[in-house]
């Protein structure tokens, strides 16, 4: 190992954003360890000079154990990235265990070894917050006080509540709006419809929807990690406009190449149906459901316009894809990944 290079951990490289992290952290020239389960798919870390760290969140003691024995040094990582976390389950006690006790954990044993490192950063979520204005539709702030109404938004808060409670703890928390770009799956689904020929939007009350390409919230990641005035803040990372419902998917038909694609508008009232009934079926057949009640709340929520400007004066943070350029990316990535299947 070069002793004059930084090092990052990733928990969580195996999903659709830690791929994206660990690549650009080694871009960046950190050396780079990513903590994976034992299970967890690494297609997107094919990279050789990734260190692994295969961790069993638990058991304290056993990633105790796997941690110290990967160690670059006696101190530990110089940044820790906590990118693991659960969108999706069938009840709250796993959002519960995987977004609030498996970090709370991991920090307490950082704290209890003095490995703590020089900065922490905490992927949590605008559904922390919860529902915004949606009268005025005043933009979402870090002054906008929480009050989340889903499993997964509470499971959040309560991680970033315990990270303020460490006055001696350098965290940043980060709380991103919809993230989209190559290989993630729910905006997937929205381009597959599309591409299908059938434009589905929720609601009949007027919406602004906020989304941030993969690659400008990782862009951040390391904008925060690399500014000083950072440590104990918490941030909204968003491109810095609002949309509707009809631009993303009009952006969306334009990508594909697609003239004609037939409107269909389901009042709120049947998809809180499907939503019961698919989370009804997933209990039933012990797999998660992309829809279920909470993914109803986030729906039915009118208001995610966002204020960043706290991330543009603390580290720049200054979005570079437009809703237009990254759709067009990820649909690009898509259309490859259709093609080749077919061959």
């Amino acid at each position: 190992m070069d002793s004059d290079k930084k090092t990052i951990l990733v928990v969580g490289a195996g999903g659709f954003i830690g791929g994206f992290i660990a690549k650009e952290a080694l871009r960046r020239g950190f050396d780079t360890w990513v903590a994976v389960r034992a299970s967890t798919s690494r297609r997107y870390l094919d990279d050789e000079r990734l260190h692994f760290v295969e961790l069993d969140y638990d058991d304290v003691d056993a990633m105790e154990q796997t941690l110290e024995q990967a160690l670059p040094a006696p101190g530990g990582w110089d940044y820790i990235i906590w990118n693991l976390g659960a969108t999706k389950a069938a009840n709250f006690m796993i959002f519960n265990q995987v977004n609030f006790v498996y970090p709370r954990n991991f920090v307490e044993l950082l704290r209890r070894r003095n490995w703590v490192p020089q900065k922490f950063l905490y992927m949590s979520s605008l559904s922390a917050i919860g529902p915004g204005d949606e009268k005025n539709y005043t933009p979402l702030s870090a002054q906008t006080v929480p009050n989340p109404n889903t499993r997964y938004g509470l499971s959040k808060i309560k991680t970033e509540t315990y990270l303020e409670t460490l006055t001696d703890f350098p965290w940043i928390i980060f709380r991103p709006t919809g993230v989209y770009g190559p290989h993630e799956k729910d905006y997937l689904l929205m381009i597959k419809t599309i591409d299908a020929h059938w434009d589905v939007s929720m609601g009949f009350r007027r919406q602004l929807l906020t989304f941030i390409y993969v690659d400008d919230l990782v862009e951040a990641m390391y904008q925060a990690l690399a500014s000083p005035d950072t440590v104990r803040r918490k941030y909204i990372i968003s491109e810095d406009r609002a949309y509707s419902q009809k631009d993303f998917r009009t952006l969306v038909a334009k990508a594909l190449g697609h003239k004609v694609v037939i409107p269909l508008k389901l009042p709120m009232w049947v998809v809180y149906i499907a939503s019961v009934i698919c989370e009804k079926w997933a209990g039933v057949s012990g797999k998660t459901s992309t829809l279920n009640r909470d993914k109803f709340k986030i729906m039915r929520q009118r208001n995610w316009s966002c204020d960043i400007s706290d991330a543009q004066r603390d580290f720049g943070f200054q979005p570079k894809f437009s809703l237009e350029r990254g759709v067009a990316a990820t649909v690009e990535a898509y259309l490859n990944e259709k093609n080749s299947r077919k061959k």
